[in-house]
C-alpha cells in the first residue's frame, strides 16, 4: 500500500470511527491568517496605519485558533496617538515616575496565544515616542520577517562635516541626517522631534548638546563616552541649509575633531523599544532594528525568549550611526531559557545584553513569616516581583553572600501589580512559606527571586561600536557564551556583577562558560567579575565556577582577567596575542588580576612574546 493511501486511511480512521478508536477531530494545520491591509493599513507609506494594525489585531485576538497577522512588502507609518495605550511599569526605565506611567504601543499581542507578527519584509516606521510591539501575558508569539525605525529619533547623531579657523576664531560645520529636525535660535540649536499632527507640537525637544553624549569614530570604527565640545565658548550659530550648521567659537584653537560623530539625547527612558511580559515562548528573528526609541527590548517576568538573526544596526541609508537610546536587550527577571544567537549589535547607548534579576531590600518585618521589601534604584518599580510559589533566596548586602538556611517559598504577595497606581509602587508585602530566617536585618538584608532566573545562550553574534560593555550577566542557571565576535568594546566585552548597592541587579553566576569566542582591540579588562560585597571572603566567594576557554584575544596593553570574589575560575586553551605582531618591550599590564578568589587554574594557553603572563592575586 502506498504511504498516501496509509494517510488516507488514518485520516479516514480519525473523522469516521473504526479500529483506530473513537471520532476525533483533526486541528487545522494551518492558522487564520489576518492581513493588515483589510482594516485599513496602507503600505503604501501615506497615511497613518496605527489604528487598522490594532484593529487587525483585536480581531486577531478574537480568533480561537493560531493566528498569523501579515503585512504586504511596503511602508508602514505607525503614529502614537491611535496606538494602543497602557499604563505600564517597566525594568530600568522611569521606575514609578507617573508622568510616563502610560505606555503607547505600535504592535501589541495581548492575551494572546499561537500568533505570528509576520511582517512580510515591510518596514515600519513609528513616529513619536512609543513601543514597537509588546507581548503581554500571551504564549508561542514570533515577531518576524520586518525591519522598524523611528521618523525622528531621540538620538541626533551630529558628524563634523568641516573645522577651521577664520578671522582668529575657530568653526566647526556640522552634518545633520534626515529625520532630526532642528531650529538654529541666535546662539543655541534646538532638537525637535517631528511634528504631531494631533497637536502641531514636536514630540519631543532639547537644546544644544542635549544631557549625554558619545563620540563615535567611522574611520577607526569605535564609539566611547566623553564630553561634548561642540557648544563651549559659542559666539554664533548659522544655518547653512542643507542640513548642515556651522558654529563659531570665541576661542582660536582649531578643532581636532573633524570626522568625529557626536551622539546626543536626553536621558529619560520612557518606554521601552519593545516589551516581553508575563509571557512565554516569544521569538524574534530576521528582523532588521535599525534604532530602538527611549530603550531596548525588555523581557521581563517572562519565560523561554529567543532573538535570532536581529540585525540591531542604523539603516545605512539613513546617515545615522546610532541604533539605539539605551541597551538592546534586557532580560530582567525571566525564567526558563534565554537563547540570543546570530544578530548584530551595532551602535547603542549602553549595553548591547543585559540578563539580570532584581535585588528588593527588606525594609520592615510586620511579622515572623512576612517581610516588607522595597525597590531601591529609582529606574524599577511598579511592577510584580514575586508571584505565590516562587523561591527566593535572602543575602547579606555586606557580603553579597547566602544566609544560613536562605531559602524560603512565597505563599503570598501585596504589592504593585504592574499595571495600575492602585497600590505603592515601591514597596510590596510579602509572606513566606516559614518564618524569616535568622539574620535578616532592616536595610542589611536583599531577597531575590531564585525561580525567574533564566539558564542562557549567547551564539554567534557581533557586537561592534559599543561605548560600554559587550555583555552582563548574573543569573545562576548555566550560562554558555560562544562563538560570539567582540570589536573594540569601550570597556569590558564580558561583565559579571551581582549588585545591592546601585543598580541592585542580582544575582550570583554559577555556572558560566565563554568559549570559543574573538576579542579584538578590546578595552580591559576584557572579562571583568566585580559583585558589589563590602567583605571579601575567599572562603565565601559570590560567584562560582567560571571558564574561558579555547578563545583568541587580540590586544593591547590590557588586562585580559579581572577577577573578585569567585570560587572555581579556569582559564585554558586560550590564545593571547598583541596587536601589533611585533618584538617591543613587554607590556606592563598584567593579564590576571584575582582579588578575594580560590580555585584559580591558568594552562594550556598560548601567548605572544612581550606579554606580561604574570597573576596577581590577593
Amino acid at each position: 500500500m502506498s504511504k498516501s493511501r496509509f494517510v488516507f486511511l488514518g485520516l479516514a480512521l480519525a473523522l469516521f470511527g473504526g479500529a483506530a478508536g473513537p471520532v476525533a477531530a483533526v486541528p487545522s494545520a494551518r492558522p487564520v491568517v489576518v492581513d493588515v491591509d483589510d482594516y485599513g493599513a496602507d503600505p503604501t507609506g501615506r497615511t497613518d496605519s496605527a489604528p487598522a494594525v490594532a484593529a487587525a489585531l483585536r480581531h486577531a485576538k478574537s480568533v480561537d485558533r493560531p493566528v498569523r497577522v501579515v503585512f504586504s512588502k511596503g511602508t508602514y507609518q505607525l503614529y502614537p496617538e491611535r496606538a494602543e495605550t497602557r499604563e505600564l511599569y517597566v525594568s530600568n526605565t522611569v521606575g514609578a515616575d507617573q508622568r510616563y506611567r502610560d505606555k503607547k504601543i505600535g504592535l501589541l499581542v495581548e492575551d494572546m496565544h499561537d500568533v505570528t507578527i509576520d511582517g512580510g519584509g515591510a518596514k515600519l516606521v513609528y513616529h513619536g515616542l512609543q513601543t514597537a510591539f509588546a507581548s503581554i501575558r500571551s504564549t508561542n508569539v514570533t515577531f518576524t520577517n520586518f525591519s522598524f525605525d523611528y521618523a525622528a529619533p531621540e538620538v541626533i547623531d551630529a558628524t563634523v562635516a568641516a573645522t577651521g579657523v577664520a578671522d582668529g576664531h575657530a568653526y566647526r560645520v556640522l552634518k545633520i541626517p534626515a529625520g532630526s529636525p532642528y531650529r538654529v535660535n541666535g546662539t543655541h540649536i534646538t532638537w525637535l522631534g517631528e511634528t504631531s499632527p494631533a497637536t502641531g507640537q514636536p514630540y519631543w525637544e532639547g537644546v544644544d548638546g542635549l544631557q549625554y553624549t558619545q563620540i563615535h569614530d567611522p574611520k577607526a570604527q569605535r564609539t566611547r563616552r566623553g564630553d561634548n565640545p561642540l557648544f563651549n565658548d559659542v559666539s554664533a550659530v548659522t544655518d547653512l541649509g542643507g542640513r548642515r550648521i556651522r558654529i563659531d567659537y570665541t576661542t582660536a584653537a582649531p578643532p581636532a575633531d573633524a570626522g568625529l560623530v557626536y551622539q546626543m539625547r536626553l536621558i529619560e527612558r520612557t518606554e521601552p523599544g519593545a516589551f516581553i511580559w508575563e509571557s512565554k515562548n516569544v521569538t524574534m528573528r530576521s528582523m532588521n532594528a535599525y534604532y530602538l526609541q527611549s530603550f531596548g527590548v525588555v523581557g521581563q517576568f517572562s519565560e523561554n525568549i529567543s532573538i535570532d538573526k536581529v540585525n540591531f544596526a542604523p539603516d545605512p541609508k539613513s546617515g545615522r550611526s546610532t541604533s539605539s537610546f539605551a541597551d538592546f536587550v534586557q532580560m530582567s527577571g525571566v525564567k526558563g531559557k534565554v537563547s540570543i544567537t546570530r544578530n548584530v549589535f551595532d551602535g547603542p547607548h549602553d549595553d548591547p545584553i543585559n540578563i539580570h534579576g532584581t535585588y528588593l531590600e527588606v525594609v520592615g518585618k510586620p511579622g515572623p513569616s512576612t517581610l516588607t521589601l522595597a525597590y531601591k534604584h529609582p529606574q524599577t518599580a511598579g511592577f510584580p516581583q514575586f508571584a505565590p510559589g516562587d523561591e527566593v533566596e535572602f543575602a547579606t548586602k555586606r557580603t553579597m553572600t547566602p544566609l544560613a538556611d536562605a531559602h524560603a517559598v512565597v505563599t503570598a504577595v501585596d504589592g504593585p501589580s504592574g499595571m495600575d497606581h492602585d497600590k505603592p509602587l515601591t514597596t510590596m508585602t510579602v509572606t513566606f512559606d516559614r518564618p524569616v530566617p535568622a539574620g535578616v536585618e532592616i536595610g542589611g538584608t536583599v531577597v531575590e527571586n531564585v525561580t525567574a532566573t533564566p539558564s542562557v545562550v549567547i551564539s554567534g553574534n557581533v557586537f561592534r561600536n559599543v561605548p560600554t560593555r559587550g555583555i552582563l550577566v548574573t543569573t545562576r542557571k548555566p550560562v554558555l557564551i560562544t562563538g560570539n565576535r567582540f570589536d573594540a568594546m569601550s570597556m569590558a566585552s564580558i561583565y559579571v556583577s551581582a549588585d545591592a548597592y546601585q543598580w541592585y541587579e542580582s544575582g550570583p553566576v554559577s555556572h558560566l562558560t565563554i568559549r570559543g569566542n574573538s576579542f579584538t582591540r578590546p578595552s580591559g579588562p576584557v572579562i571583568f567579575v566585580e559583585p558589589t560585597n563590602q567583605v571579601i571572603d575567599p572562603a565565601n566567594p559570590v560567584h562560582h565556577n567560571i571558564s574561558v576557554e579555547h578563545n583568541s584575544f587580540d590586544i593591547g596593553d590590557v588586562t585580559v582577567v579581572n577577577a573578585k570574589s569567585v570560587g572555581g575560575f579556569a582559564f585554558t586553551g586560550n590564545t593571547v596575542r598583541r596587536l601589533d605582531g611585533s618584538d617591543h618591550p613587554p607590556y606592563t599590564s598584567p593579564l590576571f588580576v584575582f582579588h578575594g578568589s580560590s580555585d584559580i587554574r591558568i594552562a594550556r594557553n598560548h601567548y605572544d612574546k612581550g606579554l606580561n603572563t604574570s597573576v596577581v592575586s590577593d
